[in-house]
């Protein structure tokens, strides 16, 4: 089945995923990963809420700048409870980011915001989705706020919020400094416009909800279109290779010395 490429079949493809993720929940969000970030309310200027969370540096010093990451969460973390983006597997990226040894070594602030039921961080080829376009107003405000380095913002997604990864990087090309999509849809029509920006894919071979497809020929396109993505395919993993990801010594390294150009 050709998973890549097809705007109906990648909507398909998170509608199955938000199906099977919301059915995947198994416990009660880490009340230990939501302490760690503060719960906010976004309003843009047309009116329209964002619930978010943010996770500041714990010695922050306004006379320092500091790198930011924004994580976009998959299907199961859809709500309006400022606290499910970290449900059903969605709180691994947040953990790992903000465990205290990964913030000893790279200290930084990380954005988690919500999106609601029937809504998505993808556009699906068309305009930003409005959730996005929220969601970078948010980040404006957050830059005049703190001292935010705009040079070394990244962004972290995974499954629907991987595909949102590769939307938004497309549609906001001189944002982000990486981006790390994980189990996630794609459109190959991106690859040009996404190739100059530093890229980690991750993705599992035995992923039952997104085919691998996906993944290689995305990273296939880049390569094509002049890029130098990196990617790592789990065989037998299905779809929590996020899990994997976080567990690679050299991914967090890799992603905070990356830093935007121009």
């Amino acid at each position: 089945m050709k998973l890549i490429g097809c705007i109906p079949v990648v909507a398909s493809i998170l509608a199955c995923a938000l199906v099977n993720a919301d059915g995947a929940e198994t416990k009660p969000i880490d009340a230990t990963l939501l302490s760690r970030f503060e719960a906010r309310v976004f309003t843009n200027a047309p009116g329209k809420i964002l619930r978010y969370r943010l996770f500041k540096p714990a010695a922050y010093d306004p006379q320092t700048n500091y790198p930011l990451v924004l994580f976009l969460h998959g299907a199961a973390g859809l709500g309006d409870d400022n606290a499910r983006q970290f449900n059903g597997g969605n709180e691994v990226p947040p953990l790992a980011l903000t465990a205290d040894d990964a913030q000893a070594r790279f200290p930084s602030f990380v954005l988690a915001p919500q999106c609601p039921r029937g809504t998505s961080w993808s556009g699906f080829g068309r305009e930003p989705s409005e959730m996005i376009t929220s969601t970078m107003a948010a980040l404006q405000a957050l830059e005049r706020e703190f001292r935010i380095d705009t040079s070394r913002i990244y962004i972290v997604g995974v499954s629907m919020g991987g595909h949102g990864v590769w939307d938004t990087v497309a549609k906001f090309p001189q944002t982000f400094a990486a981006a790390v999509p994980i189990c996630a849809a794609s459109e190959l029509s991106l690859a040009p416009k996404i190739a100059p920006l530093p890229v980690w894919s991750f993705h599992g071979a035995a992923d039952p909800l997104i085919n691998v497809s996906n993944a290689r020929e995305m990273v296939a396109a880049l390569r094509k279109a002049g890029g130098n993505p990196k990617y790592t395919e789990y065989p037998g993993v299905g779809h929590d290779s996020y899990r994997n990801a976080f567990k690679e010594p050299d991914l967090l390294p890799w992603l905070f010395s990356q830093k935007r150009r121009g």
